[in-house]
């Protein structure tokens, strides 16, 4: 198919005419969910939890298939996490409107991730963290600046997942600055900036292999801690992600991208992990999964802009698409936490699929939990300023004339 067959409801320009707004793309909000399961299977099966003394987390006693999960799973968290950050550019510059103020946009998105993260900072700080931790490491924790440090005990300290709450804080920060600049790319070179987004991130992890530090090994890892962080963890690199994400959706918006098959997007999905496991590991961050990523991404969200059958539409997608923030963000503390409550183990095969389950389904009725009673009332509450009641006039009203002729 051409690019001509994509039919909006609008042309894209580089700054949209007053008025006109992109179509709605519930199956994106659905995917979340998938993304965020994938960090799920990715975190159920570490041997060792990123909360010292970095106990095992998989229940499987069988070691054969222990080790089979683990190695399956062990690049699940960095696609979902990539997903994540593509995902976020493209909808926020599909959503932008020209002209708004940066204030009413960081109001918005300060109070999208915030309250969630302050709550189960605050369950993790008095469960396990606050008696591990040392204020130097939790204060920039909760101030969502703590993966800008190199330091191994820093970066993943409190509730692990909310590393990747650092990167989202530095996108949202700087997109009302970025947007104008994707705006100015003429429709004909967004995928020369596009193509010099993935070029950055495959730079990143040769600057990584090449000039960062190989010692002292990470205990999670098979690298170093500091190339770990500068690879996965550090804000800074990330942003490739997220621009890239800015120009898919300029890209979308112009008609600039050819009708993809939601089948072969799938489908290039588990052939880009399967070079995420082959390829020396800080290539399998995201450059093996970036362009899976991206087809995912453009696919159902043009099979939305169109009003084609998605398969991700539904009620209960849309809601499960909703909750992902809340279920991806308790993990920490359901998962991480949760495992030290139950017998130490590992466990017969079937008394390990039990535990699993049950710490899935403490991990789902916590992201509901964050949804519905924090994250959407903070929202609705105080994302947008109020409306100011507008005056009643006290001066008396004229009485009216007609007109003379």
């Amino acid at each position: 198919m051409s690019s001509s067959d994509l039919r909006l409801p609008a042309p894209d320009t580089s700054r949209p005419a007053s008025g006109f707004r992109p179509p709605a793309l519930p199956s994106l909000t659905s995917l979340r969910f998938l993304a965020a399961l994938l960090v799920f299977g990715f975190h159920i099966t570490l041997f060792s939890s990123p909360i010292p003394p970095n106990d095992p987390i998989n229940p499987f006693a069988d070691e054969g298939l222990a080790q089979s999960l683990e190695w399956f799973f062990s690049k699940a968290g960095y696609l979902g996490v990539s997903f994540f950050f593509v995902l976020s550019g493209f909808v926020l510059t599909w959503s932008s409107v020209p002209g708004e103020p940066m204030r009413a946009f960081w109001r918005r998105r300060v109070f999208k991730i915030f309250p969630n993260h302050l709550v189960m900072f605050g369950l993790a700080m008095v469960l396990f963290a606050g008696a591990i931790t040392s204020w130097s490491g939790w204060l920039p924790n909760l101030f969502l600046l703590h993966s800008f440090s190199p330091d191994g005990s820093v970066y993943v300290n409190v509730n692990p997942p909310a590393w990747t709450l650092c990167s989202e804080l530095l996108f949202y920060l700087l997109f009302p600055l970025i947007i104008k600049a994707v705006r100015r790319i003429s429709a004909n070179r967004l995928w020369f900036w596009a193509a010099i987004m993935v070029l950055g991130m495959v730079a990143v992890q040769v600057v990584n292999l090449t000039l960062i530090p190989d010692t002292p090994k990470s205990p999670i890892t098979p690298i170093s801690t500091t190339q770990f962080w500068f690879g996965y963890i550090f804000p800074l690199p990330r942003l490739f992600e997220f621009v890239l994400g800015m120009i898919l959706a300029r890209a979308v918006l112009a008609g600039r991208v050819p009708r993809i098959g939601l089948l072969p997007a799938a489908l290039s999905v588990p052939v880009g992990y399967a070079v995420a496991l082959m390829v020396p590991f800080v290539f399998g961050f995201v450059v093996a999964t970036i362009i899976p990523v991206s087809l995912v991404i453009l696919a159902w969200a043009t099979a939305d802009a169109e009003g084609r059958p998605s398969g991700l539409r539904g009620r209960w997608a849309v809601w499960l698409g909703e909750i992902s923030f809340g279920f991806y963000l308790s993990q920490g503390v359901v998962i991480f936490y949760g495992r030290t409550l139950l017998p130490q183990g590992p466990f017969a095969t079937p008394t390990a699929v039990a535990v699993t389950a049950l710490l899935f389904i403490a991990t789902m009725l916590a992201g509901w939990a964050l949804f519905a009673l924090v994250e959407r009332p903070m929202m609705r509450r105080w994302a947008r300023p109020r409306k100011k009641p507008a005056l009643r006039s006290t001066t008396p009203a004229s009485p009216v004339k007609e007109p003379t002729s």
